[in-house]
């Protein structure tokens, strides 16, 4: 008889390949929702381009979404604790969140 078990005894394998792994330059994130769905799009401005196109749009549960958010909030306190904080603007910071004068979405 043959064993249909994962032979990792239930632990999931991630495959990253090479396209995916270069990732996606944003410095802008447009966040909408429904009652159903989180929707995240990940934009590139450039200055002086008038136009900024959407590069990646990742679409989430309500759960999904809340735990991605504990999980940079977990993340962010990692690093500011390796690193030193991240300045925000209005905080003392010396960058601006929004890039090359782009409005400042809110979530």
């Amino acid at each position: 008889m043959e064993n249909n078990q994962n032979p990792n005894n239930g632990q999931l394998q991630i495959e990253l390949g090479p396209e995916v792994a270069e990732g996606i330059y944003a410095n802008l994130a447009v966040i909408t929702h429904s009652s159903a769905e989180v929707v995240m799009d990940f934009i590139r401005v450039l200055p002086g381009v008038p136009k900024a196109n959407v590069k990646s749009r990742v679409i989430l549960a309500p759960e999904h979404a809340k735990r991605l958010l504990f999980a940079l909030q977990d993340n962010i306190s990692k690093y500011e604790k390796m690193f030193g904080p991240i300045n925000l603007p209005g905080n003392n910071g010396g960058r601006t969140a929004t890039p090359f004068g782009a409005p400042e979405g809110n979530a």
